[in-house]
């Protein structure tokens, strides 16, 4: 046995506000696909490019699209900076290095000569004779020579200026030595500060970065737009399909409720004409049989067992027939025949009366009452109103497949008598007809020769022995 499942209050809220929503969903649903049923295809066009056109100028406006400024420091990047500057005033320094230790081995091994002659003192770097020492003729080449002339009238004056001048030279150059010498620390010191400005450039560009990103939610309506123009298209086609079904089914139903209605209306005349039995009848039928108890008892006991036979085969059916709207013809022929021969009780010779149905046809099936209700008409509106009577023939054979039950008299005629119908009997029978078999079946009126009326009633053939086989 499977164990029943009790859900909690909590699970049973839940239960309740998903059956609330799902069934309003359903209700918006329905009532936007009934809105786009309702408006045409042109306007649908229309509304679709309109949607995408907002969709386009939305998407670019908060809250779809907004822009996040953050001032971020990049660690990694700083360091990198400083490296990068760190490197460079490296190689900047070395090669500073490079020139001043250059310029001092210059200074201190270039070796002067003074040279005194009438023209002046010269002190130039002297030349070396030894031809391995190029790096220092090529040094000398580049260091500076002083040039001292003594005036045309040289005098000892002269020559103590001169040499005042000389040595002034002399002093300017230990200056410009002890100036290389001291170069190096000048660049040590440029190096320091060098690195101090690059960090504190580094440190200030990390800290200044700004980064702005751009949250774009609506880059996604545009396709968000497109699905829901497919879908409401889609639904428009579908919904629309849906609604005629819809409507058609209704239709139908509609139209078998009518026809159930009139049926059960034509049936219940029926049945009523089944139980009334024409009152008329029975009470003339009673009342000869109480005549011919006087005057010929055995006339009137054969009256009185036909009436029974008649009662008998005619007042329990009448449930039968209602509940399956047939019956067989044989069951029909058992209530026409008791009436035929009670009618010839009382007409006597003015009737004359003939049943031509084989023995194969007593099982086809046959809507109840309509024969009776045909020989009824032919006695009462054909026959009895003529003076000499006449005959009344019931045959019923097969025609194109299909059953044709056939009543024909002698009488006046369609009509012609005074006690004619309204057809009210004709009309109900064509309905009875239509509503069980449709096209299939047929009533057709024509006129007997020499005089009278001959009615056809034509149904689809059907044996109620081999449906009772098939089942």
């Amino acid at each position: 046995m499977t164990p029943s499942f009790t859900p909690s209050p909590q699970q049973k809220l839940w239960i309740e506000r998903w059956q609330r929503f799902s069934s309003a969903a359903v209700r918006y649903f329905h009532l936007y696909a009934g809105w786009l049923v309702g408006i045409s295809w042109k306007r649908f066009a229309l509304l679709s490019v309109a949607l995408l056109i907002a969709v386009n100028i939305v998407q670019e406006l908060p809250p779809f699209t907004w822009r996040v400024s953050e001032q971020i420091e990049s660690s990694d990047s700083a360091e990198k900076v400083r490296r990068q500057a760190r490197k460079a005033a490296e190689q900047a320094v070395e090669q500073a290095k490079k020139a001043a230790e250059q310029a001092r081995k210059n200074a201190s091994k270039v070796p002067y000569e003074v040279k005194i002659d009438e023209r002046g003192v010269h002190i130039r770097p002297a030349q070396s004779a030894s031809a391995a020492s190029a790096a220092a003729s090529a040094a000398a080449t580049d260091a500076p020579t002083i040039e001292i002339e003594f005036p045309k009238s040289v005098r000892a004056d002269d020559i103590r200026e001169a040499l005042e001048q000389a040595k002034d030279k002399l002093e300017a150059l230990k200056q410009e030595a002890e100036e290389v010498n001291s170069l190096q620390d000048e660049v040590a010191e440029a190096q320091r500060a060098l690195d101090e400005l690059v960090a504190s450039h580094a440190e200030e560009k990390a800290e200044s970065r700004t980064r702005v990103t751009v949250v774009r939610l609506g880059d996604s309506l545009n396709e968000l737009a497109v699905l829901w123009i497919l879908a409401s298209a889609v639904i428009k086609g579908m919904y629309k399909g849906r609604i005629q079904a819809e409507v058609k089914a209704a239709q139908a139903t509609e139209s078998a409720e009518a026809e159930a209605l009139k049926r059960q209306v034509i049936e219940a005349r029926m049945a009523a004409m089944q139980a009334q039995v024409e009152p008329h009848f029975l009470f003339n039928t009673l009342a000869s049989i109480d005549h011919l108890i006087e005057v010929d008892p055995p006339t009137a006991s054969k009256m009185q067992k036909n009436l029974i036979a008649l009662l008998r085969a005619s007042m329990p059916t009448m449930r039968e027939a209602n509940a399956t709207a047939t019956r067989d013809l044989g069951r029909e022929l058992a209530v026409i025949r008791p009436y035929l021969e009670i009618l010839k009780m009382r007409m006597e010779e003015r009737l004359q009366t003939e049943i031509d149905v084989p023995e194969g046809l007593m099982s086809a099936e046959f809507p109840p009452m309509m024969i009776q209700g045909l020989v009824e008409n032919a006695i009462k509106h054909g026959l009895e109103p003529k003076a000499e009577g006449g005959k009344l023939t019931v045959k019923a054979e097969i025609l194109h497949g299909k059953l044709a039950v056939t009543v024909a008299d002698t009488g006046l005629g369609f009509g012609r008598a005074a006690t004619s119908g309204t057809g009210v009997g004709l009309a109900n029978i064509r309905e009875r007809l239509q509503l069980l078999h449709g096209a299939k079946a047929s009533v057709t009126v024509t006129e007997n020769q020499p005089t009278g009326t001959v009615v056809t009633i034509t149904v689809p053939y059907r044996s109620r022995n081999e449906e009772g086989a098939s089942v």
